[in-house]
């Protein structure tokens, strides 16, 4: 049998598809004699768009409508012509749309008359290599995409079997994407470890698949979807990925001048916390809640071995939550091993300093901790189970372990009150020098959320977003079945109180990178330098017990329980002379009250930030065997190096420090001159000295160096 397995746009063109890389290993383990080749159609597509715009549309743009606009639907428009056949389809509602909420569209419109073309030379391609089975994997913004390349396979191949799957396809999304569309022969509905193996022997065997769990299949003229199971797929059975081709494409493609490559790891799958307590906006996981992780030695093998195959320092781990075991069993090997490396991670938003402090040590460099809000009654009725003053200490703790914490203010919730935002927004300046949310967003009503299945929750009033309106050409009713996000009555502030909330966040992000609130110690004394954006610049000065106070509020306290620590401390204070303390350090913006409960924000040492652009950037980092260097000196190119020869490397090492050149040997000389052709290395009054510094602690944000 021959397999080829593909991912359409709009897959990140800087991370391979875990999808593919898991069955394609899965397949191989499963059926060592099915022949597996993928297709990577968002480079081809990046590609694509490059060669026939004449540079025009560039893989900036690929981001701008498959990643920036992915709540609008503008990369399955783009392609929705094709799936319809029409060139036109969609574009007035697209505009009606764009103008009502402000969207640029201009990106999208340049790129829709090449999908025709590009959907038909992929056709082509896939087809020269006679594959029995094609199967695609499809999230967010692949799914008309990959619809359009199906109905042009089984166009020109009827006899060709189509497979779709990935998370599109859960529950009734998948059984309402295959009824749809008769050229789509099966549909794999949750987790494909157990049931895409399945699948293969009964197309091998030409038995009907009624056995398979969750799998959509045509009986006939007739759909039918098969019970999905309960059952999910256990960490053991869960391959470890296989990016190979992926690294082939990527080599070959011209796209790569434009990308910074990362591997992408999976740690476990469900989340912890929502098996508990599901946050009541949340969609994600669908019909696969319960948590399962890979021990944290086998997590480390796959980091290791991607990473000595790939020489690619950059890893991304897809957990929804992270697994509290690996703080014993990962995080330390990772930390360990001496590698410069840059991990993501989304964790929950109560971890402590040591737990922050071993995550910066091991390499992680950004997390997304699901902070949400920074007002506890809110977050109460999202059921995130931390309050507004654990959310404020988790941003300040990044600032001191240089972690790029990425989050969102949410707001929207059915109960809440203006009420519960004027104290909030009233003291958001005061954290301009902690990092900011992306934006304030309203909240949206997710498939699979507590606020979709639970009518009780306040979103009684559902149908699908508008955005699909210029996507789909179904009735209401099937894509209330097929799609992910749904519009529903506004619910929560609205009016003045939302107004003021995006005001406050916008002058946050406005201000943050000018802003500094720093402790220093000078003996027994506790000096807070204020550089904050709005504020006049000064110096407090604390001594005797305020300077204790201080400190102790680093992990919030209450005023009682202030007064008793800092008696047990041996400094017992009157109690109305520290809760005026406490009111006067509130009005200088050096604590955040919480309801009773107030914590300290100045932060430890001066924090790296990234400057504007990332030009004038030259680096390097190390690896196991290897190192990478990051050139952008010349204005506009980013330029990535390896450098794996053990001589080259060993010459590197040696330049560390300023070295004659005539106390190296013909090899060392060699390397020296192929290194000084690089620019890498300086040679001056007969010494020669490595260029590039190594650089361990990123600058805050991280994302873009």
């Amino acid at each position: 049998m021959r397999l080829h397995l593909v991912t359409m746009p709009w897959q990140p063109l800087d991370l391979p598809s875990l999808q593919l890389g898991l069955l394609n290993r899965l397949v191989r383990r499963t059926r060592p004699g099915t022949e597996v080749t993928e297709f990577h159609g968002s480079l081809r597509w990046a590609e694509f768009l490059l060669e026939h715009s004449a540079g025009a549309l560039r893989p900036g743009d690929y981001v701008e409508v498959g990643s920036d606009a992915i709540f609008h639907g503008l990369g399955d428009w783009v392609f929705s012509g094709v799936l319809y056949d029409d060139p036109g389809w969609g574009l007035d509602r697209l505009r009606a749309y764009a103008a009502d909420r402000d969207v640029p569209v201009a990106t999208a419109l340049a790129m829709r008359p090449h999908a025709a073309a590009f959907t038909a030379a992929c056709a082509a391609e896939i087809l020269a290599a006679e594959p029995d089975v094609v199967g695609f994997t499809t999230t967010f913004m692949q799914n008309v995409s990959s619809l359009a390349l199906a109905r042009e396979l089984k166009s020109r191949r009827p006899g060709l079997t189509v497979v779709l799957g990935g998370s599109n396809c859960d529950g009734p999304m998948g059984h309402a994407l295959h009824r749809n569309h008769p050229f789509v022969d099966h549909v794999v509905r949750g987790e494909a470890e157990y049931a895409f193996p399945a699948l293969l022997r009964h197309l091998e065997a030409g038995t009907a698949p009624v056995d398979v769990p969750g799998l959509c299949w045509w009986d006939g003229p007739v759909p039918r979807a098969n019970t999905e199971t309960r059952r999910t797929v256990a960490p053991a059975d869960i391959p470890s990925p296989d990016y190979d081709q992926w690294q082939e494409a990527l080599d070959a493609s011209p796209v790569r001048e434009f990308v910074h490559p990362k591997l992408v790891v999976e740690g476990a799958r469900g989340c912890w916390w929502g098996e508990k307590h599901h946050c009541t906006f949340c969609g994600l996981n669908g019909s696969a809640m319960a948590f399962r992780a890979k021990p944290g030695e086998r997590l480390w093998a796959e980091v290791d071995r991607l990473v000595r195959r790939h020489r690619l320092l950059d890893v991304v781990t897809v957990d929804n939550i992270l697994d509290m075991a690996h703080f014993r069993d990962f995080l330390p090997r990772a930390a360990a091993s001496g590698w410069d490396l840059r991990l993501h991670y989304e964790v929950k938003s109560n971890l402590t300093p040591d737990q922050l402090r071993l995550l910066a040590d091991s390499g992680t460099v950004h997390i997304q901790p699901g902070i949400e809000s920074l007002g506890s009654r809110v977050l109460d009725l999202m059921d995130k189970g931390v309050t507004a003053a654990r959310n404020v200490r988790t941003l300040r703790e990044c600032e001191n372990h240089a972690l790029t914490c990425s989050w969102n203010l949410l707001y929207g919730f059915p109960g809440e009150t203006a009420e519960d935002y004027a104290p909030v927004v009233g003291q958001l300046a005061a954290l301009v020098h902690l990092q900011p949310p992306s934006g304030a967003h309203r909240i949206q009503l997710e498939r699979f959320s507590p606020h979709f299945t639970d009518l009780e929750l306040g979103f009684r009033k559902r149908r699908p977003a508008r955005m699909y309106s210029h996507v789909y050409d179904l009735p209401e009713s099937e894509l209330a079945d097929l799609v992910y996000l749904f519009d529903t009555d506004d619910a929560g502030i609205g009016g003045a109180a939302e107004q003021r909330l995006g005001e406050a966040v916008a002058a946050w992000r406005a201000g943050h990178a000018q802003s500094r609130l720093l402790f220093e110690e000078d003996g027994a004394d506790l000096l807070v330098h204020d550089r904050r954006h709005g504020w006049p610049a000064a110096t407090h000065r604390f001594t005797g017990w305020r300077a204790a106070a201080l400190r102790r509020l680093e992990d919030g306290r209450t005023v009682a329980a202030l007064h008793r620590l800092l008696a047990a401390d041996g400094q017992p204070v009157p109690a109305d002379s520290l809760a005026e303390w406490v009111r006067h350090a509130l009005a200088l913006g050096l604590l955040f009250r919480d309801g009773g409960t107030y914590v300290a924000l100045p932060t430890w040492g001066e924090p790296d930030r990234l400057p504007d652009g990332a030009d004038g950037v030259l680096y390097h980092r190390r690896g196991p065997g290897f190192v990478t260097v990051m050139d952008r000196r010349e204005p506009g190119t980013a330029v990535r190096l390896t450098l794996d020869h053990p001589a080259l490397v060993a010459a590197f090492d040696l330049l560390a420090e300023p070295t004659p050149l005539d106390t190296l040997d013909p090899v060392q000389r060699e390397a020296v001159r192929l290194l000084t052709a690089e620019r890498l290395v300086r040679v001056e009054a007969g010494r020669a000295v490595a260029l590039p510094p190594r650089i361990r602690r990123w600058p805050v944000p991280c994302t873009a160096i």
